[in-house]
C-alpha cells in the first residue's frame, strides 16, 4: 500500500525533499550563530567586567585607591572584604549590601559565568560579575564588577525573532525556486512521455523527440527510440510474415474451391464437398482479410487508390437491400428533409466497411437492424443500430482490437473471425472517416462519421 508521501507526483516529492534538506540546514545553521553569538556577547561582557575589575585590583594593590571607585558607564563595581562586607564601590553601587553571596563571589573569582539580579543594585534585568583577589594576608579584598546583559539579551532576542521571521520566509522562497528548477529538469521528461502517449502504433517510424543535452534523459529517449526500432523491425516481420502466408494460402484454397465445386456437380464424393464448400470459403474470406490488413499496416494508414464521390444515401440504401434475406430485417432511413450527400472516397472500401458493420449488428441482433443517415455541423453520420445485448462500454474500443470476441459473442457466434470490426476501422481511417460505438439501449449504435467539406441543410 503506497504511503501518502508516495502518492505525491516526483516534482512535488523532489521539492518537499529539497525544502526539508534546506529547512534542516537552516535550523541547524541558525541554532549555532544564536549560540556562537549569545556565547560571543557573553564573553565580551565578562571581558570587559574582569579588565574592570583588574584595573581597579591594580589600584587596591598599589594602595591607591580612591573613594568612590572609578567606573564607566553602567559599570558597577564593589570591594569586598574577605567576610563578604562592602569596603568601597562605585557612585552605582551599593555601599551596605554585597553585589553576590560568598558562592557567587568564589564562582565568579574561579571564572565562572554569574549573572545576579539587577534589583540587588537598582537596576533592572541582571547583572553579568566578574571578581579579582587583590592584596595579600589579612588585607586580602575581592573586587567585583559587573555589567548590565539588557544589551546582551536584547541582541539575542532581536536575532532570535529575525530568525523566526527570515527562516519561513527564505523556506518559501526555497520552494518556489525548487518548484520551477525541479519543472525545468523535468520537462524533458514530460516531452517524453507525451511524445509516448501520441505513439499509436498506426506507423512504424514514430518515434520519441531526443533532448539537445548530453545527460541521463537523452541517453533513456535514446534508449526508448532503439527498442522502438527493435519492436518496429518485429511488426514489419511479423506483417511480412502474415502477408506472406495469406498470399501464399490463396491459391491453394482456391484449388481446393475448385475441385470441391467440380466434385459437387458431377456428384461425386457424396455430401463432403458440400459440407466442406463453406469451410473453405470462409477459410477464403478470413485470408483475404489478412491480406487486407496486411497490405493496410504496410503503409500505415494509406490513402485509397480509386477514390471519387460517393452518394451516401444510394450508398446506405444499397448496402441494407444486400440484407434482403437477413436473420432479421435490416432497415434503412435517411433524416427527413436532407439533400443528397456526397463525399470523397473509395466507394468500394466505404461499402465494405458498412457491410462489415451490418453484418456484426445482425449477428447479434434481437429483432432488427436499422440503417440512419445524418447530417450535423457538415459531418456526415451514418449509424448502424442494433437491438441485440449491447457491449459494456469498458469493451466498446476493445471490440476494434483484431481477433478479439466478446465471451457472449463467443457462444453465439460460430462465424465471425473477429477481424470484421477491425477492418472496418482501417478502412475508414484511410478514407479520412472513423467509426465509434455508442449505446442504443437496447443494443448498440455504430456510428460513421465522414467529413464532407459543405454545409449541408435540410429543406
Amino acid at each position: 500500500m503506497l504511503t501518502r508521501f508516495q502518492q505525491i507526483g516526483l516534482r512535488g516529492r523532489l521539492m518537499t525533499i529539497g525544502v526539508l534538506g534546506v529547512a534542516g540546514a537552516l535550523v541547524l545553521g541558525g541554532v549555532i550563530l544564536y549560540a556562537v553569538l549569545a556565547s560571543s556577547l557573553t564573553r565580551t561582557v565578562q571581558s570587559t567586567a574582569l579588565a574592570s575589575a583588574q584595573e581597579v585590583a591594580l589600584l587596591v594593590s598599589s594602595g591607591r585607591i580612591p573613594d568612590p571607585v572609578p567606573a564607566s558607564g553602567a559599570q558597577v563595581v564593589q570591594v569586598l572584604s574577605a567576610d563578604n562586607r562592602v569596603l568601597t564601590g562605585s557612585l552605582t553601587a551599593d555601599r551596605l549590601t554585597a553585589l553576590v553571596t560568598p558562592e557567587e563571589k568564589e564562582r565568579a573569582v574561579a571564572g565562572d559565568v554569574v549573572v545576579v539580579a539587577g534589583n540587588r543594585s537598582g537596576l533592572s534585568g541582571g547583572l553579568q560579575v566578574s571578581a579579582v583577589e587583590a592584596g595579600s594576608g589579612a588585607d586580602r579584598v575581592t573586587v567585583v564588577a559587573a555589567l548590565p546583559t539588557a544589551d546582551l539579551e536584547s541582541a539575542t532576542t532581536t536575532l532570535r525573532n529575525l530568525l523566526l521571521v527570515v527562516f519561513p520566509l527564505l523556506l518559501l522562497v526555497c520552494a518556489l525556486i525548487a518548484w520551477r528548477v525541479i519543472g525545468a529538469a523535468l520537462k524533458p521528461v514530460e516531452e517524453l512521455r507525451s511524445g509516448a502517449a501520441s505513439i499509436d502504433g498506426s506507423s512504424t517510424d514514430e518515434r520519441l523527440p531526443v533532448p539537445p543535452t548530453h545527460d541521463e534523459i537523452a541517453a533513456l529517449a535514446t534508449t526508448l527510440n532503439e527498442m522502438l526500432d527493435r519492436v518496429a523491425g518485429a511488426r514489419r516481420t511479423q506483417r511480412a510474415f502474415v502477408a506472406d502466408a495469406a498470399h501464399e494460402l490463396r491459391s491453394p484454397l482456391a484449388t481446393m474451391r475448385t475441385q470441391l465445386e467440380v466434385a459437387t456437380r458431377l456428384g461425386e464424393g457424396g455430401r463432403l464437398p458440400d459440407d466442406l464448400l463453406p469451410e473453405v470459403a470462409r477459410l477464403s474470406g478470413l485470408v483475404e482479410d489478412l491480406l487486407l490488413l496486411a497490405r493496410a499496416d504496410d503503409g500505415g494508414t494509406p490513402t485509397p487508390s480509386v477514390t471519387g464521390a460517393v452518394e451516401l444515401g444510394g450508398l446506405v440504401d444499397e448496402v441494407s437491400a444486400r440484407y434482403a434475406t437477413a436473420r432479421v430485417p435490416v432497415r434503412s432511413g435517411v433524416a427527413s428533409g436532407l439533400v443528397p450527400v456526397s463525399v470523397d472516397a473509395s466507394y468500394d472500401d466505404l461499402y465494405r466497411a458498412l457491410t462489415n458493420l451490418v453484418d456484426n449488428a445482425v449477428r447479434h441482433a434481437s429483432s432488427e437492424v436499422e440503417l440512419s443517415l445524418d447530417v450535423v455541423d457538415g459531418t456526415a453520420r451514418i449509424g448502424v443500430t442494433d437491438d441485440g445485448h449491447g457491449i459494456p462500454e469498458a469493451d466498446r474500443e476493445r471490440v476494434f482490437d483484431r481477433f478479439t470476441r466478446l465471451d457472449e459473442a463467443r457462444d453465439r457466434d460460430s462465424g465471425g473471425t473477429g477481424l470484421g470490426l477491425a477492418i472496418a476501422r482501417e478502412l475508414l481511417r484511410r478514407n479520412g472517416s472513423r467509426v465509434f460505438l455508442e449505446d442504443a439501449r437496447p443494443g448498440v449504435r455504430a456510428v460513421v462519421t465522414l467529413p464532407t467539406g459543405q454545409d449541408l441543410s435540410r429543406s
